[in-house]
């Protein structure tokens, strides 16, 4: 029997609970299991005192997640799969997500699922599909300060007050273009439907081999957001004299100082979501965010979720 993981939220009782029986379960079926706890992968924020605390992107591996491992479970929503797949993507390790919160855009199934959705896993009647990720990576002097991957989106604005921010965007070997913003968030196909999308970028299917940039707020009628190669890598700096703030995928981040810049890559490591069926991503769209129904005076001319 496979090597098989379990990655869990810990503050959420039903995950926790769910991954006590099927760690027994899998153990009871001949599987060697391993357990890890999601917030393994939220590298947490640093203070203005101590702005950076870095941890190299593939020290986040748990014990005894490797390329041997044939797959793993993760127990949670949405922020404990970008956790997870921060985790484990260095390992190439693909993940079954089961929502065991409230929306569950990345997630596969359900828990009530999980009992015959885990006879087709150990079966291997399933398949992979890959997504894009980036790394993000903060720079002083030439020195690396702080890194992470990320599957979402980076932001960089600055706190506690929302006000102007000054940036310098250099993206490839294009020449650099000045942005006036609230903020900027560079985004992932699979981050398209997340913050990127409230601040007005566009939806990209999955498969799309590009990087987004949105600015947030704009004050320009000019400015708009811009979709590129994710071959080409972004580096920020910002024209201001007070600290701004990175956050990546909303768990982890750092301060980034006047004199600092960012740097955004197309990730080595892909993330690796395990599909039960085929990839419909514009069910998923309609099924979650409600694209695609017809007009709100003919709620009956298609069947809701």
């Amino acid at each position: 029997m496979p090597k098989v993981g379990i990655i869990f939220n810990d503050m959420k009782p039903a995950a926790c609970e769910a991954a006590d029986i099927w760690q027994e379960k899998l153990t009871d079926r001949g599987c060697d299991v391993h357990v890890a706890n999601g917030l393994g992968g939220l590298l947490g924020y640093s203070s203005p005192g101590r702005p950076v605390c870095r941890t190299p992107i593939d020290s986040l591996v748990p014990p005894h997640f490797d390329k041997d491992m044939a797959f793993a479970v993760v127990l949670g929503g949405d922020g404990t799969v970008l956790s997870a797949f921060r985790q484990v993507a260095p390992a190439g390790i693909p993940l079954l997500t089961v929502n065991t919160g409230h929306m569950g855009f990345l997630t596969e199934t359900y828990l009530n699922q999980l009992p015959t959705v885990m006879e087709q896993l150990l079966e291997g009647n399933y398949r992979v599909e890959e997504r894009s990720m980036i790394v993000i990576k903060a720079y002083h002097a030439d020195q690396l300060l702080w890194e992470a991957l990320c599957l979402n989106e980076m932001v960089l604005n600055r706190e506690p007050l929302t006000s102007m921010c000054h940036f310098e965007v250099a993206v490839g070997n294009h020449a650099p273009v000045d942005i006036a913003a609230d903020g900027i968030i560079i985004s992932t196909p699979t981050g398209s439907t997340a913050y990127s999308l409230s601040a007005g970028g566009p939806v990209i299917t999955p498969g799309v081999s590009v990087t987004q940039l949105i600015p947030i707020c704009p004050h320009s009628l000019a400015s708009r957001g811009i979709v590129f190669p994710d071959s080409e890598p972004v580096k920020i700096t910002a024209a201001n004299t007070d600290p701004l703030v990175l956050v990546v995928d909303g768990n982890a981040g750092c301060y980034v100082m006047p004199e600092d810049w960012v740097v955004i890559e197309s990730s080595p490591y892909p993330a690796k979501f395990i599909r039960l069926g085929s990839p419909e991503f514009f069910r998923v769209l309609r099924e979650k965010l409600g694209w695609g129904l017809p007009h709100i005076a003919k709620p009956t001319s298609v069947e809701l979720p």
